[in-house]
């Protein structure tokens, strides 16, 4: 996937403010805006998809051994009543 990036200043970007923003949603453009040639904010396209909340962290870990049987070592806690 390839994302468009335009770049202009604070200036430009206050000038052409609303045709920028038609860009961004139609054209699916980035906008980098500047001052004085430093990145100060960014304009991105607003996606309506929300992100999924079912399945978001599969894969991300793993399980070892059998998580439904008791462990095998012998808790001190009554010990200590």
């Amino acid at each position: 996937m390839v994302i468009k990036m335009l770049q202009l200043s604070a200036g430009e970007f206050k000038t052409h403010c609303l045709k920028l923003m038609d860009l961004a949603r139609d054209q699916r453009e980035t906008i980098l805006i500047t001052k004085r040639g430093i990145p100060v904010a960014k304009l991105v396209p607003y996606d309506d998809a929300p992100l999924p909340v079912f399945g978001f962290m599969a894969g991300s870990f793993s399980i070892k051994g059998d998580i439904l049987e008791p462990i095998p070592e012998k808790w001190d806690v009554e010990d200590d009543l």
